[in-house]
């Protein structure tokens, strides 16, 4: 059974996200690891002799009220969905947010994260934080990101991009293997620009080793890379966009100079990064 953490702060994207992973879960035979992150004050206890341990005991009650407040509207929601029977476990944690999500990778073998997001700016403060850049490019596990807007839809096309590595092979199987288990289709696409170093016979050897697997191949003659697959995506009806991350850098390079705030802000489409292992 795969693990999916779920990290929430109980917001409305993070509610909104909730139904996606619920609906993920449902369709990977999978269970829910939800987890809440809180901060506890930094005070100097030589101010606060007497009463420092009330302060921190009294904000980790509130979160907990909190926290025991939120989970019974979440199991609403997934009861109103007729997906009640989904397992779901809960971690309440103080610490960092990011610190806690490998913690709890670690701990419970978490197979996905699947995170709300409020778009562009809410992505850029959660992953370009001073170490926040450093945590997440260490996570070795796919993270499904949700638009405030991207409200659930039956997926049926995952566009995966791909630039025809050898190791972009490992992500492809990943993705065939999610949505033969959502009875979806993955559209591979390949931005050819007039830069490009990729042979048309490296593309035929793929053709021929994912023969058979639910994938369609296109290939796409343009020097404009953003504007082609924007158009890929609205023409071929995608309901996920699936992309690589190369290098320990690639949630700051991502911000600054790809494709993907624009298509998750745009489009209001999820995004599923895969780590290259």
């Amino acid at each position: 059974m795969k693990r999916i953490l779920f990290p929430t702060d109980f917001s409305e994207a993070a509610t909104n996200a909730f139904v996606h992973a619920l609906e993920f879960a449902n369709s990977v035979d999978g269970e829910l690891v939800l987890l809440h992150a809180f901060d506890l004050p930094v005070f100097d206890n030589q101010y606060f002799p007497e009463n420092y341990m009330i302060i921190y005991e009294s904000v980790e009650l509130s979160q907990f009220e909190m926290f025991k407040d939120e989970l019974p509207k979440l199991r609403d929601i997934a009861q109103k969905r007729n997906l009640d029977a989904v397992k779901m476990t809960h971690r309440l944690m103080d610490g960092s947010l990011l610190y806690n999500i490998e913690k709890t990778i670690a701990e419970d073998q978490i197979d996905y994260i699947i995170m709300g997001t409020e778009g562009a700016s809410g992505w850029s403060k959660l992953f370009l934080g001073t170490h926040t850049t450093d945590v997440i490019s260490d996570v070795s596990i796919p993270v499904l990101s949700i638009p405030l807007k991207a409200h659930y839809k039956s997926v049926k096309n995952i566009a995966f991009t791909t630039r025809y590595r050898p190791k972009d092979k490992a992500a492809l199987r990943e993705v065939i293997a999610i949505a033969k288990k959502m009875k979806a289709k993955v559209r591979l696409v390949y931005v050819k620009t007039s830069y490009s170093d990729v042979k048309k016979e490296t593309m035929k050897e793929w053709e021929t080793e994912f023969a058979g697997e639910p994938v369609e191949f296109s290939v796409i003659y343009s020097d404009d890379v953003k504007e082609s697959i924007t158009d890929f995506i609205l023409f071929k009806q995608i309901s996920i966009l699936a992309m690589l991350t190369y290098k320990r850098n690639f949630f700051e390079s991502l911000f600054h100079h790809s494709l993907t705030q624009d298509y998750a802000s745009e489009l209001d489409i999820p995004i599923l990064a895969i780590p290259i292992k």
